[in-house]
């Protein structure tokens, strides 16, 4: 049933047919399953069906890593500029096509385009990142042997065979493409489920990736339901990633680990922003806002806590509430919109439900708390509250919405102790005039990201550095020489010359114990040795 009246039909209409010319352009298919079942998927923007898919089975999941584990013997030993070609290849068709990934993104998952484009440039940047450096992160390296000169010892990097990636709802493209870039760079086949309300976003990554050249069994994306596909999924691969929530991770990664598979994982956050007295706050006010409600704060890296010295707080809390208050909530492909509708009804009802808590025990409404009809069934406006204390839902829980509470502080002791008060750890924000005082802060917080000056975008797109989260936030890393390594395993390879390494003939067990104590104590005093 379409979530749509006869007022905005029209409009409505004509987004569809943006939608399904965005489709034929991407040339997105379903896969085909042994056994299938269909499930519907319907856009979060506007309430159609987009389309059905195979509702697949443990079977499917065999049989697509069967497929994929033959096709990846020949794939690891292809050669790296092949490998780099296939990735650039793809990093320009994903520019090319970016208006109909744009409309795909949004009409699956109902997202301003602003956002959308972030996920368009996060997922062109890591083909071309990942392309360029994938042959000097998997370089064979010359490691210290055990006799100078005799000992040649060398790191290699093996991949790891057949990686399972589990995707999220919230960032379709990215999430589904960014991970698998790498896995794929390093030499291994991959297995996509993406989540079952943005299964199309998937589906064009893997068209895109068939155009640039890679072989369609490197690449096999299943749908259908996450409880059904997630355990087979981790009983088929050789490595797991996953991005989702916290406590569906820890079961992954249990699961996971009685195979003894690697695993890694980003989690929730319940991420912190700290305004300080000398903060710029013509900068500080419109980085939190976009801090705060980029993708309807639909984003494991939002923020959703905002502690504001006590200084500053009567000139930054009414500015940013003010901001809010102007944030244009609409269901929309146009450029204009600065959010657009949560997912589906059923998770705005999760964060009107925090909302309601707190206010019903004593929090103060500063802005927004309410649906916004215009932007559909799903739409909701940016809320922002004071007065949070421990008994609300708000105060520790991950919202994963437009919801941010402000809270006053002393300094930064106290701004430092009260972001480091939670059970997560993925990213964090700190706004000073100071830098050095900035990078101070950060350094004390226990989140795997800390911006300064900025809310989660400066941290995220530098590639080269490693993004995940501390604590209940996560395991492993993405992006950087991380980023692709753990889809390997390292190899160790020694070749002695010219002695072996046990007693010569005619030498006792005990003399030759007295040789080696002898020869470890000069490479103690040898330059260079004792490191």
């Amino acid at each position: 049933m379409d979530d749509r009246s006869d007022a905005d039909a029209p409009g409505l209409a004509a987004l569809d047919e943006r939608g399904r010319r965005a489709l034929e352009s991407l040339a997105v298919s379903g896969p085909s399953p042994e056994a299938p079942t269909a499930f519907d998927v319907r856009s979060s923007l506007t309430g159609s069906l987009i389309g059905s898919l195979p509702r697949q089975t443990a079977a499917d999941v065999a049989a697509a890593a069967a497929r994929a584990r033959t096709a990846q013997r020949e794939w690891a030993a292809t050669p790296m500029p092949r490998r780099s070609r296939i990735l650039k290849a793809f990093h320009d068709l994903v520019l090319a096509e970016r208006r109909a990934l744009l409309d795909l993104v949004q009409w699956e998952s109902g997202k301003a385009r602003a956002d959308a484009f972030e996920e368009v440039a996060d997922v062109a940047m890591t083909a071309r990142y990942y392309a360029n450096t994938a042959a000097r992160h998997l370089a064979d390296r010359r490691r210290r042997g055990l006799i100078p000169a005799l000992t040649r010892t060398v790191e290699h990097r093996q991949p790891k065979g057949v990686v399972g990636v589990i995707a999220p709802w919230n960032y379709p493209l990215t999430l589904a493409a960014s991970d698998a870039l790498a896995a794929l760079a390093a030499g291994n086949a991959v297995i996509l489920k993406p989540d079952s309300q943005t299964p199309h976003t998937a589906l064009a990554v893997r068209s895109l990736l068939v155009r640039a050249g890679l072989d369609h069994r490197l690449f096999p994306v299943v749908t259908g339901k996450g409880a059904e596909l997630g355990p087979p999924l981790v009983e088929a691969c050789d490595c797991l990633m996953f991005t989702g929530s916290s406590a569906t991770g820890a079961q992954v990664a249990s699961q996971a680990g009685a195979r003894l598979v690697a695993a890694s994982a980003e989690l929730g956050g319940k991420n912190p922003l700290i305004v300080c007295q000398d903060a710029n706050l013509g900068r500080a006010v419109p980085g939190a806002l976009k801090a705060c409600f980029s993708n309807s704060g639909q984003l494991c890296v939002s923020v959703e806590r905002v502690y504001v010295h006590e200084g500053v707080w009567d000139r930054f809390v009414p500015a940013f509430a003010r901001a809010a208050g102007k944030l244009r909530v609409a269901r929309t492909m146009d450029w204009e919109a600065d959010m657009g509708p949560l997912i589906d009804p059923g998770h705005l009802a999760k964060v009107d439900a925090h909302v309601r808590d707190a206010l019903g025990k004593g929090a103060r409404l500063l802005a927004g708390g309410h649906a916004v009809a215009q932007a559909g069934p799903a739409g909701y406006a940016p809320t922002i509250l004071a007065g949070v204390t421990e008994d609300m839902d708000v105060f520790a829980e991950e919202t994963f919405g437009p919801v941010v509470a402000v809270y006053p502080v002393s300094g930064e002791d106290e701004a430092v102790r009260l972001a480091n008060a939670t059970a997560y750890g993925l990213n964090a924000s700190v706004w000073t005039r100071d830098a050095r005082r900035g990078v101070r802060i950060a350094k004390r917080i226990r989140a795997g990201t800390v911006n300064v000056n900025e809310g989660y975008a400066a941290a995220w797109a530098s590639l080269d550095a490693p993004m995940g989260g501390m604590k209940a936030s996560g395991l492993g890393r993405r992006h950087g020489a991380e980023g692709i390594l753990k889809y390997t395993e390292a190899q160790t390879i020694a070749v002695q010359r010219l002695v072996n390494l046990q007693a010569p003939r005619g030498m006792g067990q005990e003399t030759w114990a007295r040789a080696l104590v002898s020869y470890l104590e000069v490479l103690r005093r040898l330059p260079g040795f004792d490191r």
